[in-house]
């Protein structure tokens, strides 16, 4: 007699294919879920990637107050102090004269300049420039940084759910083979039935190592990317409430607000600020001058002397060996380029964004493929396994439709990961993934509050943190 084959994986298979899983790592099933928004809340705290990235942006801050200290004094302080002996034989005298003294002062001078040729002016207009493309950088990076997480989190559903269907399919060839092997005993099929048993069973077996080997290359990226090991996830949603409703929209607001192109344009801002910082060099420089001294036995002993003077300063260049000249043409070839980046970083941006929501529309395609697949697959093992029954199918057809079976249920599994990934990627790619637009639970970096500590500082070494 055909023993009936008993189906005990039914209902966790299912559950693997919604993705709400738990990792296979032995964790209690009363620890609770972390959720999509805290890994990426927790990404967005600690990530090094975006903290160095914030860390370069309160650096190019400074910038702007070293540009604003063109306006203000230099103010140098500087003091001497000697010996000098002085041995005089005058011809007719019969006297040697020796005179030794301690020569000694200080002073205090100070310089303010009055005109520069508009270098100042524009070396601050510069910095700001570079401070708003450093802020633009930093929200390109804040994208990337949780694109990353978001994409590593569902890497990790995925990958547990892959393994989750691969074990269930060695159990099943296994009892498969059980089966098949008791048939063979008593006549009923023959060796070869057998050895395709087997063979399917070690394919299933190679499978599923390729499958945990996967997953825990999964784990070491969310690691890197989150911060922390995965635990128990629950399952990840699409962004799908926050993209534009058609794809010519999304390419409006990408074009208009994307991270990256604003980044590039204030590029060609600064560059073009620097042809002026550069020409500047070109023109006379006004300044006053201010100076107190205090000297003491300079020509005979106990002699003191105190001098002041304020004098205006006037320089013109006249030849510079043709440097300044080939500076401000380099300034401008520089420039040139910056603004040919930018209409690279718009194609870049289209390019992202008509790649990834067409990925998206695919994913939701595929979901529903992938479910009538599954279910087709589904209903079609269960076909052949009662055509096995009565001899009008082989054991090869069984193991050919759990393997499609198998197969069908990752593809939805992998569908459905590439949904959700595919709605954060068309978020990024239209420049609002941000840790403000899908609220997550943390705060909130403000780059603006380090600019405004460090803009009117004129003076101390410690940075608004403490260092």
């Amino acid at each position: 007699m055909i023993r009936r084959y008993k189906n005990t994986k039914t209902t966790g298979l299912r559950f693997a294919v919604a993705l709400g899983l738990t990792l296979a790592s032995g964790v209690s099933s009363t620890v609770l879920a972390q959720t999509m928004d805290a890994a990426l809340a927790r990404a967005y705290s600690g990530n090094p990637t975006l903290n160095a990235q914030r860390a370069s942006v309160r650096a190019t801050n400074e910038n702007v107050p070293q540009a604003l200290s063109g306006y203000r004094p230099r103010i140098t302080a500087s003091a001497d102090i000697g010996a000098s002996i002085t041995d005089a034989n005058v011809p007719g005298v019969n006297a040697n004269s020796v005179t030794r003294l301690a020569p000694r002062g200080g002073g205090v001078q100070i310089d303010q300049n009055i005109f520069d040729g508009g270098k100042t002016r524009s070396s601050v207009s510069q910095a700001e420039s570079q401070v708003l493309g450093a802020r633009a950088t930093l929200q390109n990076t804040e994208q990337n940084v949780l694109l990353d997480a978001a994409t590593s989190y569902m890497n990790v559903l995925r990958d547990t759910a892959i393994l989750t269907l691969n074990r269930n399919n060695v159990e099943v060839l296994e009892e498969q083979l059980r089966q098949t092997r008791d048939r063979f005993q008593v006549g009923e099929v023959t060796r070869t039935d057998v050895a395709q048993a087997e063979a399917r069973l070690s394919q299933a077996q190679s499978q599923a190592i390729l499958a945990e080997s996967n997953l825990k290359t999964s784990i070491a990226r969310y690691r890197q990317n989150v911060g922390a090991e995965p635990r128990q996830l629950a399952p990840g949603r699409p962004v799908e409430n926050l993209l534009p409703k058609s794809l010519p929209a999304a390419l409006n607001t990408a074009l208009s607000g994307h991270p990256a192109i604003i980044a590039s344009l204030h590029g060609v801002d600064a560059a073009e600020l620097q042809v002026k910082v550069t020409e500047a060099d070109l023109y006379p420089v006004l300044g006053v001058r201010g100076a107190v001294q205090q000297r003491y036995d300079s020509t005979i002993f106990g002699d003191n002397r105190t001098s002041a003077s304020v004098v205006g300063t006037l320089t013109i260049p006249i030849y510079e060996g043709g440097q300044v000249y080939s500076r401000t043409r380099q300034a401008k070839e520089t420039a040139g380029q910056r603004r040919i980046e930018v209409d690279t970083q718009r194609d870049t941006v289209r390019a992202a964004v008509v790649s990834a929501w067409g990925a998206h529309d695919a994913a939701k395609a595929q979901i529903t493929a992938a479910q009538a697949q599954v279910q087709a697959a589904e209903t079609a093992l269960a076909g052949v396994r009662e055509e096995a029954k009565v001899g009008q199918r082989t054991t090869l057809d069984v193991l050919n439709a759990q393997q499609e079976l198998v197969i069908a249920r990752s593809t939805l599994v992998t569908a459905q990961r590439d949904r959700v990934v595919a709605s954060y990627a068309v978020l990024s790619a239209i420049g609002r993934l941000s840790a403000t637009t899908l609220r997550l639970k943390a705060e909130v970096y403000d780059a603006r509050k380090h600019y405004d500590q460090v803009k009117g500082l004129l003076w101390g070494t410690q940075t608004p943190d403490g260092r």
